[in-house]
């Protein structure tokens, strides 16, 4: 495994007032050539948006797109007909195919809400449009990991509407989250892969829970770090609130150990993907 620290004051930012968000991968107007997309990933966007504001509806094809609700509300509406307010712990799908239209707006009067906005390239053009939502409480993934997203024709990854099962994906997309106690770790083992792919790809965040912040911190040493991983011939890096890893070169069965060494919850999230 080979490891690639990314600070969280590197990421794109913006503030737009009724938005607040930090771009992982090239977005908008800002563009980054070192990072455009990681394997399946296009987009990672850990937006806030004001109380009575959000995106109007515009058009997406030939993405498939997750919303994973950190804190507040979320409501989702589009030109299949579907209309949701999501909560924390709610995760919605919208597979664009062909192409739809969906505004997400918070409706809440007092609250923001903050969420992840994650795009994945399909494996395939032309899909029929498609909309998935799946619910996954705390308990969950109190220190441990939580299995959320897994590409269709992984066992449990079924294309209906609601269920209690994994949220389904056109792409070889694995999403993970656990909410790790100090001094406690989870363990995360490599998958088969559905395509024959022999290596992996992963990348892991710790979300930005205490509140949107762009100032740098970790360069000059002064950021708590939360979270250790490790790899699986001991690769080592620490992550705090918003950093980012990109490993690469894991192998099928490869280990990687996620440990918190602070002194509050942390919220991380991890993506599996082959490497294409």
């Amino acid at each position: 495994m080979q490891f690639k620290f990314r600070a969280s004051e590197d990421r794109g930012s913006a503030d737009h007032g009724w938005l607040k968000t930090f771009h992982t991968f090239s977005f908008a107007s800002w563009y980054n050539p070192e990072y455009e997309n990681f394997g399946a990933l296009r987009v990672i966007n850990e937006d806030r948006v004001a109380p009575r504001t959000g995106f109007p509806t515009h058009p997406h094809r030939e993405f498939e797109i997750f919303s994973y609700i950190i804190s507040g509300e979320l409501s989702h509406k589009d030109s299949m007909g579907n209309v949701e307010t999501m909560k924390r712990g709610d995760i919605q799908m919208t597979s664009g195919g062909t192409g739809i239209a969906h505004s997400e707006y918070n409706d809440n009067p007092s609250k923001p809400v903050h969420f992840l906005q994650i795009w994945a390239l399909p494996n395939q053009k032309g899909l029929k449009p498609g909309y998935f939502t799946r619910h996954f409480k705390d308990e969950e993934k109190q220190d441990k990991l939580a299995h959320i997203v897994a590409p269709i024709g992984y066992p449990g990854a079924e294309e209906v509407r609601e269920c209690s099962g994994l949220t389904p994906v056109h792409a070889p997309l694995h999403f993970f989250s656990t909410l790790l106690s100090p001094n406690k770790s989870v363990q995360h083992k490599l998958l088969p892969s559905l395509n024959g792919k022999s290596t992996k790809l992963v990348y892991i965040q710790v979300v930005q829970s205490s509140g949107f912040n762009t100032k740098s911190s970790s360069k000059d040493g002064s950021k708590t770090s939360l979270i250790k991983i490790t790899g699986q011939n001991n690769e080592v890096t620490k992550l705090g609130e918003g950093d980012g890893v990109f490993i690469t070169k894991g192998k099928i069965g490869d280990e990687l150990t996620i440990e918190n060494l602070g002194k509050d919850v942390g919220e991380v999230v991890l993506f599996e993907m082959d490497d294409e």
